[in-house]
């Protein structure tokens, strides 16, 4: 939320905040509602003679308000923004989260802040607090962070930080990533009328205030409008040290865009492939896992990949299809044709993914939903990101038999650990005899 200069907002800056987000996110004020929670509260605290006892009652009655409305509320990302700004609120102004508010402690004045540092003609402005540089701020005794990847791609594909691989319904807006730090959220609209295939055509990412290093900044891209900054303008963090800690770089003007966020050891890359966009990510375990106490993990798809009712079965699509007679592939099964057949899609994913691995089948399963060419071009490039941000070397490529043995494999560990077992006893016991 935005400030005033004693930490508490106008109700003209909440209300320039919220007409952004209402903008950007129309289906806040048509099914969530927290539109109206807003409104009572700012209607209770216009009066500019609150005291603070009375400011606390009009936010827990605003907090209790947007609470109740988590069910219809899931995945909105104006909705989950509120929440925190809540909290912000209630922090600055020292206020109880239940009960009778408290009087605040008195407190000694700050120390004056330290002297920006002296930056040299040789020395990069990257160089500012440890706490605004994840990698350099970790102790020396601290083992190097693991890194974990998640990528979001085509009609549409997920690969989870946990590197499961699913195909996925997911039409409209749902949370990608949803933690301390960010917030990441996309919107999948229908490849063609009438067709099940979705792709994404949305992607709007928030980074939260983070200490001295970046102010909360908002990335916001579409179809055909694959910005090269900030919502605000702006290219970077903020006036101090958000400059080298958080950036928006172009790699090709209106295709891809890169986002380093170097406070939290993140790099993101966005892609406007054909109309559609494609999402990757390189972040910290640490990071990834970093979810406020009380929220829904299980609704982050990047954590916990899509749920139940929105998975695909990828290997009985495929059975379908290569039953199919020539040209009767249209969209998951229905009957059409897109001019592309099983066989003659393998041909033209196999020009950009010689490997017949998964990026390669959901090459072929995204030809026979939708018939768009481009669709070639996203799972290359997919695969292309994860080369770039996974840090496990091994683990570029995901096979289907991976997969389809890998319960067969703990099963036989299983089966050989209980035998291993056994023959120590036999063993054991014609010892004693």
């Amino acid at each position: 939320m935005v400030m005033g200069e004693r930490g508490r907002p106008s109700a003209l800056d909440v209300c320039r905040v919220f007409a952004v987000f209402f903008a950007l996110f129309p289906s806040a004020s048509l099914q969530c509602k927290v539109i109206k929670c807003t409104t009572e509260y700012l209607a209770i605290t216009s009066n500019s003679g609150l005291g603070e006892e009375e400011y606390c009652t009009a936010l827990r009655v605003y907090k209790s308000c947007v609470g109740r409305l988590a069910r219809s509320c899931r995945g909105d990302l104006a909705y989950h923004s509120v929440q925190h700004g809540i909290e912000d609120l209630m922090n600055q102004k020292n206020c109880s989260k239940e009960g009778p508010t408290f009087q605040p402690r008195a407190r000694t004045p700050p120390p004056p802040p330290p002297p920006p540092p002296v930056v040299t003609d040789s020395q990069e402005r990257s160089d500012g607090p440890e706490v605004c540089h994840y990698e350099r701020s970790l102790t020396r005794n601290s083992a190097p962070p693991n890194y974990t990847h998640c990528g979001f791609f085509g009609d549409p594909h997920l690969r989870t930080f946990g590197d499961d691989f699913q195909t996925c319904k997911v039409e409209g807006a749902w949370p990608l990533i949803h933690n301390k730090f960010l917030s990441v959220q996309v919107t999948n609209s229908p490849v063609l009328p009438g067709s099940m295939a979705t792709a994404t055509s949305k992607l709007t990412i928030i980074f939260r205030n983070y200490q001295e290093c970046i102010e909360q900044k908002m990335y916001h891209a579409e179809t055909d409008d694959l910005p090269a900054a900030f919502a605000d303008g702006s290219k970077n963090g903020g006036d101090r040290y958000g400059a080298n800690t958080l950036r928006v770089v172009e790699k090709v003007p209106g295709q891809h865009v890169e986002i380093q966020a170097k406070y939290i050891g993140t790099t993101i890359v966005v892609r406007q492939v054909g109309r559609y966009l494609t999402f990757a990510v390189r972040m910290p375990e640490e990071v990834a896992h970093s979810v406020e106490e009380g929220d829904t993990q299980d609704l982050y798809l990047c954590l916990h990949g899509c749920p139940a009712n929105q998975r695909i079965d990828f290997r009985n699509f495929k059975a379908r299809v290569a039953e199919a007679t020539q040209g009767a592939s249209r969209t998951r099964g229905s009957a059409g044709t897109h001019g592309f057949t099983y066989k003659s899609a393998k041909i033209k994913c196999k020009e950009r993914l010689p490997v017949e691995d998964l990026y390669f089948q959901s090459c072929v399963f995204d030809l026979l939903s939708s018939g768009d060419i481009n669709f070639t071009m996203a799972a290359y490039y997919a695969f292309e990101d994860v080369k770039m941000l996974h840090s496990n070397s091994n683990r570029y490529h995901i096979y289907e038999k991976d997969a389809l043995n890998s319960a067969t494999r703990r099963g036989k560990n299983v089966l050989l650990a209980s035998v291993l077992n056994l023959l120590a006893v036999l063993l054991w016991s014609a010892a004693l005899l």
